[in-house]
C-alpha cells in the first residue's frame, strides 16, 4: 500500500473514531446543572505595567531582559496592558456570557521582596478591583496564586525553588492572598502545573532560570536528571504547607475551596505492543503522577520510586501526613495526546527523542489529526478522544476526586496565521466543539468534573513563544492592542446563551 492510500485509510479510520465525538451537535444543556464554563489567563502574560505602582521585576521580566530567550524577541512589560485596560476586559468577559474566569495573582505586585519586605498596597488594591467587579457581574472568581512568575530577588537571594526556603516565601505569599482576598474568593489554585514549569525550566533550560545538563539542553548550569526532582518537591511541600495553613485558619470561615493544576498530557501506546501499553502507564505515572499522587495518597508513585530510587526526594511521616487528602479538588489543563514507545525492553530509535524513566514520547502521527508542522513552536495534535482518556484516568486513579478543566485550548500554527484572516478561526472552534464533546461523555459516565475554562480570553505573551501563538477567543492588535472577538468568541457566545441569536464575524 503506497503513502496517498495508508494516509486515506488512517483518515477514515480516524473519521469513524470521531464519529461519537460530533462536535457539531454538543449544547450547554449536554453538562449538569451548575456546571461551570469560564475562560483563563494568567497575571504575567496579560497584565504588563512591569514597574509600576511598587511591582518589582519578576523572574520572566529579568528573563526576557536578553531578547533571544524569547522567541520574538518580546516580552511581557507592556503585554495586553491589562493592568490599565481591566475593566474593558471584564466587561468583555461578561459578554461572552461565561459563570467563572480564571486569573492569577502576581507576586512582585503584592509582595515586591518576597517575605524580605511590606506587602504593596497598591497590589492589594488592583486584585480587589478585580475581584469586586466580577463579582458585581456575577461572575465567579478562580485565583491561581502562583502562575511561573516570582520576584526576582527570591532567585538572587537563595536559587528560588531549588532551595526549601522557598517553601516559607510560597506559603507567606499564599497567606497574603487567603488574608486579603479570601473573603470573596471560593476557589483557589495553589500552583499552576508544576511538571511544566520544572521540566521547561530545569530540565529543557527553556525558562527562567534556565537550568539544564546535556543531552536536554545546553545550559551554563543545572542538573536535568535530579533539579527537577527536587523543585517539585519543594512546590509539593510549599502547596502542602499553605493548605495546611487555609483549612486550620481560613476554610470554615471564607467557604472555600483549594485545588493544584497539572499539566495533563494524555499518553497512548504508540502501538498495540504490551510493552508500549505499559510505557504509556509510565509516562502517565512520571508526569502527572508525580504531582497528585503526594497530595493525595502522601507520596509519589511506586513506579517512580522504582526507577529513580535514591535520586528521588522522601516525605517524612510527619509530611506525608499533612501531605495526604492535600487538596479538594484536580485542576486539569489538557491540550493534547503524545505516544509512548517502551525504552526497557525495546530498542528506542526514534530521531529527536531520548528515552527517559523507560519511556519515550512521540509526535508520530498515529491517528491524531496534526494542525501542522513546526515554526518555532511545538505542534500540539488535535485528539479529542484524550480529554475523555485523561478524565477517564483522573477518575479511576484518584477516585473520582473533583476535577476542573482549567485550560483547554488551540493554537493555529504559525504559518497558517500568515496565510489568513487571524478573526476567522475555525479549526479553533471545531477543536473546541470537539473536545468539549469528549468531555460530555466522560461525565456521562460519571466523571465528577464541575467546570471547563477556555484558554484564553485573549492574545497574550505565551512564555517563551512571544506573541506568535494565538490561543485568545480574541484577537489583540499589537500597535493600538485593541480586542477585537474572532469566530472562536462568538461561538463561545452562542454556545453559552442558545436562545440568543448571534451573528457570526463574516
Amino acid at each position: 500500500m503506497n503513502d496517498i492510500m495508508i494516509g486515506f485509510v488512517l483518515l477514515l479510520l480516524l473519521v469513524a473514531a470521531q464519529a461519537s465525538i460530533n462536535g457539531d451537535t454538543i449544547k450547554r444543556s449536554d453538562f449538569p446543572d451548575g456546571f461551570l464554563f469560564g475562560v483563563s489567563t494568567s497575571a504575567y502574560q496579560i497584565e504588563g505595567a512591569y514597574l509600576e505602582d511598587g511591582k518589582s521585576v519578576n523572574n520572566w521580566d529579568a528573563f526576557s531582559l536578553s531578547p533571544s530567550n524569547i522567541e520574538d524577541g518580546g516580552n511581557g512589560f507592556v503585554a495586553d496592558d491589562h493592568y490599565h485596560r481591566y475593566l474593558e476586559d471584564i466587561e468583555t468577559i461578561q459578554s461572552l456570557g461565561v459563570d467563572a474566569y480564571r486569573f492569577s495573582i502576581s507576586w512582585a505586585r503584592i509582595l515586591p521582596r518576597g517575605r524580605f519586605g511590606e506587602v504593596n498596597p497598591n497590589g492589594i488594591l488592583f486584585y480587589n478591583k478585580i475581584l469586586n467587579d466580577l463579582l458585581l457581574r456575577g461572575i465567579t472568581p478562580f485565583v491561581t496564586i502562583y502562575h511561573f512568575d516570582f520576584p526576582q530577588e527570591l532567585q538572587e537571594r537563595y536559587g528560588s525553588w531549588l532551595s526549601p526556603l522557598m517553601q516559607e516565601d510560597y506559603v507567606h505569599f499564599a497567606e497574603t492572598c487567603f488574608k486579603n482576598f479570601g473573603d470573596r474568593v471560593k476557589h483557589w489554585i495553589t500552583i499552576n502545573e508544576p511538571n511544566l514549569f520544572t521540566q521547561m525550566a530545569y530540565k529543557n533550560g527553556k525558562y527562567p532560570p534556565a537550568r539544564c545538563s546535556p543531552p536536554f539542553g545546553n545550559c551554563s548550569a543545572g542538573n536535568s536528571d535530579v533539579e527537577p526532582l527536587i523543585v517539585v518537591h519543594n512546590m509539593l511541600l510549599a502547596h502542602g504547607k499553605a493548605m495546611k495553613i487555609y483549612r486550620r485558619n481560613y476554610q470554615q470561615k471564607q467557604g472555600g475551596i483549594v485545588g493544584i493544576v497539572v499539566d495533563c498530557l494524555m499518553y497512548e501506546p504508540l502501538t498495540d505492543n504490551d510493552l508500549d501499553q505499559e510505557a504509556a502507564n509510565r509516562g502517565l505515572a512520571f508526569y502527572i503522577g508525580w504531582v497528585l499522587d503526594p497530595l493525595i495518597f502522601g507520596d509519589y508513585p511506586s513506579e517512580m520510586r522504582q526507577y529513580l530510587g535514591n535520586q528521588l526526594p522522601r516525605f517524612s511521616s510527619a509530611e506525608s501526613n499533612f501531605m495526604k487528602d492535600g487538596i479538594d479538588f484536580i485542576g486539569v489543563n489538557h491540550y493534547t495526546t503524545a505516544y509512548a514507545k517502551d525504552c526497557i525492553n525495546s530498542t528506542c530509535s526514534l530521531t529527536g527523542n531520548r528515552a527517559i524513566n523507560g519511556f519515550v514520547d512521540t509526535t508520530r502521527e498515529r491517528d491524531g489529526i496534526p494542525i501542522g508542522e513546526p515554526t518555532g513552536i511545538e505542534v500540539l495534535r488535535v485528539v479529542p478522544r484524550g480529554m475523555r482518556e485523561m478524565i477517564e484516568y483522573l477518575k479511576k486513579r484518584y477516585d473520582n476526586k473533583p476535577m476542573f478543566v482549567t485550560e483547554n485550548g488551540y493554537s493555529e500554527p504559525l504559518a497558517e496565521n500568515e496565510n489568513q484572516n487571524v478573526l476567522q478561526d475555525n479549526k479553533r472552534v471545531e477543536y473546541h466543539k470537539m473536545y468539549l464533546s469528549s468531555l460530555a461523555q466522560a461525565i456521562s459516565d460519571g466523571a465528577d468534573v464541575r467546570g471547563y475554562f477556555v484558554w484564553t480570553l485573549m492574545d497574550d505573551f505565551e512564555w517563551v513563544h512571544g506573541y506568535l501563538p494565538t490561543f485568545g477567543l480574541h484577537y489583540v492588535d499589537r500597535e493600538t492592542l485593541n480586542r477585537i472577538p474572532k469566530l472562536s468568541a462568538k461561538w463561545y457566545q452562542d454556545f453559552l446563551n442558545p436562545r440568543y441569536i448571534r451573528e457570526y464575524i463574516s
